[in-house]
């Protein structure tokens, strides 16, 4: 059967019906605006699923990376030097997935919230039912949440509010500037064209990525969803993202770790948005027993950070592909190399910045 409507992510209920019909147009519109490449030509293997019929041989492909920011990895050696600077602000969490960590008066760590919600939506959600958003914030980030923390003096809502600011203040949603369900649906596009450089064709994620300039280089996500999408498109498929379309926390490993009482430390990990399979929000919290997150160990380590987690988290997004091996679309050219990718210098500036959203 067709799809017929374009769903919230994860399936969140806090739409009307006729919010529902304003977010199926933008998010239409999103896949209709980015079938045309950047040079010009037809993104031929891309779709919106929108009535189409799919095929018998309709496959999903889910692509799964690191929440940890490469950039931070790639800078800091392992240790608490690493974690204490993807800790340090939220611009530098940068894999589609954001977070916030919560102390005791000891200091000890003794909740850290995940979220991967885009601020596309919050941003047509606040904007359209501020009341269902402010309602949402004193559920998920602190009962003391006011109206005017959220919205400006005209009642537009603000996303780097006092309370999604910071890595302390807690997260509502994304605020990253490349963390946007914009930029997914760009990537996903984007990736299906097939490349070529001197009559080869590219098959590699880093040359893919800066032949076709899409994404960020030097990120877990960008490279790798741009392969896995172009190996699609390399197989003469036809190719889309499913629905709802979104970026989701898809799964926390703790091999590894140890509790005081040896209790499962996966039992602390609580979904708290999204619906099955699409888990938009998430807590890690010890509940029931006298210790906190700070206690527990990671390879030995008591958790003190936030990125102590995030290195054992892993984001998805699916694709869905059909028509396999009957596009007849040709190899194009790289509209414009990029020339490798960018140093650390955006990462430097923001560790060394003042901390933001203190007050």
């Amino acid at each position: 059967m067709a799809l017929t409507e374009f769903s919230p992510p994860g399936n969140l209920d806090d739409f009307s019906a006729e919010q529902r019909a304003a977010w199926n147009r933008f998010i239409g519109g999103a896949f209709d605006d980015r079938m045309t490449d950047v040079d010009g030509g037809k993104r031929e293997q891309f779709f919106n699923p929108i009535g189409v019929e799919l095929d018998a041989d309709a496959t999903e492909k889910d692509v799964t990376w690191s929440a940890f920011p490469k950039q931070i990895a790639l800078r800091f050696p392992a240790g608490p030097a690493r974690w204490r600077a993807a800790d340090r602000s939220r611009d530098v969490q940068d894999e589609y997935c954001e977070w916030s960590v919560e102390r005791d008066a000891r200091g000890v760590v003794k909740r850290v919230t995940f979220t991967c919600e885009g601020p596309e939506y919050w941003g047509f959600l606040a904007n359209t039912s501020p009341d269902v958003a402010l309602a949402l914030y004193r559920q998920h980030v602190s009962p003391t949440v006011t109206n005017s923390d959220l919205f400006g003096p005209g009642g537009r809502y603000i996303e780097r509010n006092r309370w999604n600011n910071s890595t302390t203040t807690g997260a509502m949603h994304l605020i990253q500037p490349n963390n946007t369900l914009l930029a997914e649906i760009e990537l996903a596009a984007a990736a299906t064209v097939v490349r070529e450089r001197d009559g080869q064709v590219i098959t590699t994620e880093q040359e893919l990525i800066i032949c076709s300039g899409f994404g960020e280089p030097s990120r877990h996500s960008d490279p790798h969803i741009g392969g896995e999408v172009n190996a699609l498109a390399r197989a003469k498929a036809d190719v889309t993202l499913q629905d709802p379309v979104g970026l989701y926390l898809d799964a926390l490993s703790t091999a590894g770790w140890e509790t005081p009482d040896g209790a499962d430390p996966h039992d602390f990990w609580r979904v708290t948005r999204g619906a099955e399979g699409t888990t938009v929000r998430a807590v890690y919290e010890v509940t029931g027993h006298d210790y906190a997150v700070g206690d527990i160990t990671i390879l030995g380590q008591p958790i003190r950070f936030g990125g102590q987690i995030a290195e054992h988290i892993t984001m998805r997004l699916t694709g869905l592909a059909h028509h396999i091996g009957r596009s007849t679309a040709t190899p194009r050219p790289c509209p414009a190399d990029r020339g490798g990718a960018p140093g650390p210098m955006d990462v430097a500036q923001i560790l060394t910045a003042p901390p933001a959203g203190r007050r």
